[in-house]
């Protein structure tokens, strides 16, 4: 299937962004039907064609979840019917993290795969690397799709990749400086990670040449608290990047680093109110629901992400049309805490504890007292700092949230997909 990698499409009108995102639909779409069981069956019952005249008819089609997903691989054993070929023209196996549940199987075909890199590689240019630099990829190969795409992407690009697997931290240091390599490519955690390992050991980064740190998994490159921290203690510039294992790498930063733009050459966006789903306005958060135009193998029509984003509108200072969701991932619809009638991200969390140099780790208690739920950090920095630490964030909630001073070390240090919030509410009940 011709991509629509138009050179000059990101800085189009958005009548023709939007045309082009309907042809590719529609030409899309005539490959799914009668050869795809899962959709077939899913907008039959729900009364619904796949002839779509205008781009915002595609707000008649039913929204697919993950659940939907798992359930059908569980019927169907083991990779569903949300297959539209024969499984021997797939040529690439992945999984979800499993952080949430049980992992989610995710099939490529050559196309498709071509069609991943062909999305970092967008991500890649955005960032300013070319082909002159040397992408060091610190990432624990393995089912889960992670940095994979990264991997192709760099290739695509025509650089020198040089994965990281089956090393410990120390290690990646040491080959990252041997092989002088320009691009980092890790999580935000991984990031922090690394420079502490690098203080504890004695390593100078600065001896690095790394000028260009490019993060995902989790939040952290769009927090500006954290993307200042990782960028002082590189010496490089950090860009923020999002994908899902079931929909692609969709989202990139551009050179002002205000927050990611969604790729809508490559994908269609809606923000829509999680409860009503209706468009929310410019300014206004909203989950982010996601069609993608180049994984017809494995399609996800108005994919729920359950990732809460700021509609940024369609204005950038670097000059893009493309959708700009200003803070990145805001956070997910089932991390949101209610804290005494205040709502709170763990994102949020981060980008205030991240204002301290001195803070190392971080973990998130949550209780509940009654029908409430209250929260707690415990905090790897000086006691001295606790009091400084509890002033920010009231000043920042507007509430009194107690930190406990731990030793440092003390905390889970994490390569991929931090998991800082520990939720004790069951064990209470």
């Amino acid at each position: 299937m011709p991509q629509s990698n138009h050179p000059r499409l990101e800085t189009a009108s958005r009548s023709l962004i939007e045309a082009r995102q309907l042809a590719r639909l529609q030409l899309g779409l005539t490959r799914i039907l009668p050869r795809n069981s899962f959709y077939e069956r899913k907008l039959l019952a729900n009364g619904q064609s796949l002839s779509l005249t205008r781009l915002r008819d595609l707000s008649l089609l039913p929204f697919t979840t993950k659940q939907e997903l798992l359930a059908d691989q569980e019927r169907h054993p083991l990779y569903g019917e949300n297959m539209t070929y024969a499984l021997s023209e797939y040529v690439r196996y992945h999984q979800t993290s499993g952080t949430t549940g049980r992992p989610l199987r995710v099939l490529d075909t050559a196309e498709s795969w071509k069609w991943w890199a062909d999305c970092w590689k967008t991500v890649y240019q955005a960032a300013g690397v070319t082909r002159d630099d040397v992408i060091f990829i610190a990432f624990g190969f393995g089912p889960f799709i992670g940095f994979w795409a990264a991997y192709e992407g760099a290739k695509n690009l025509g650089a020198l990749v040089v994965p990281g697997g089956g090393m410990d931290s120390l290690q990646r240091l040491r080959m990252m400086q041997d092989v002088q390599a320009t691009v980092l490519v890790c999580t935000p955690s991984y990031a922090l990670r690394l420079a502490e390992v690098a203080r504890q050991e004695g390593f100078d980064l600065q001896k690095l040449k790394v000028r260009i740190t490019i993060h995902a998994g989790e939040p952290g490159a769009s927090i500006p608290a954290t993307r200042r921290r990782i960028e002082e203690a590189w010496g490089a510039k950090a860009y923020d990047h999002a994908g899902m294992s079931e929909m692609g790498a969709y989202g990139f930063t551009c050179e002002r680093q205000h927050g990611l733009h969604v790729n809508e050459g490559e994908f269609i966006a809606e923000i829509l109110d999680p409860r009503s789903g209706q468009p929310v306005p410019v300014g206004e958060v909203g989950e982010l629901v996601l069609t993608n135009l180049g994984r017809w193998g494995n399609p996800a029509l108005r994919y729920r992400t359950g990732d809460l984003v700021r509609n940024g509108g369609y204005s950038c200072p670097c000059g893009r049309a493309f959708l700009l969701l200003p803070g990145g991932i805001l956070g997910r619809i089932d991390d949101m805490l209610i804290v005494r009638g205040v709502n709170i991200y763990p994102s949020a969390i981060a980008d205030v504890l991240h204002r301290f140099p001195e803070v190392a780790e971080y973990r998130i208690i949550v209780t509940s007292n009654g029908p409430l739920d209250e929260i707690a950090l415990q905090v790897e920095c000086p006691p001295s700092l606790v009091g400084e630490i509890q002033e920010t964030l009231r000043a920042s909630f507007g509430l009194r949230i107690p930190v406990e001073a731990v030793a440092e070390g003390s905390l889970p240090r994490f390569e991929l997909k931090a998991k800082r919030v520990e939720d004790r509410r069951r064990r209470m009940l």
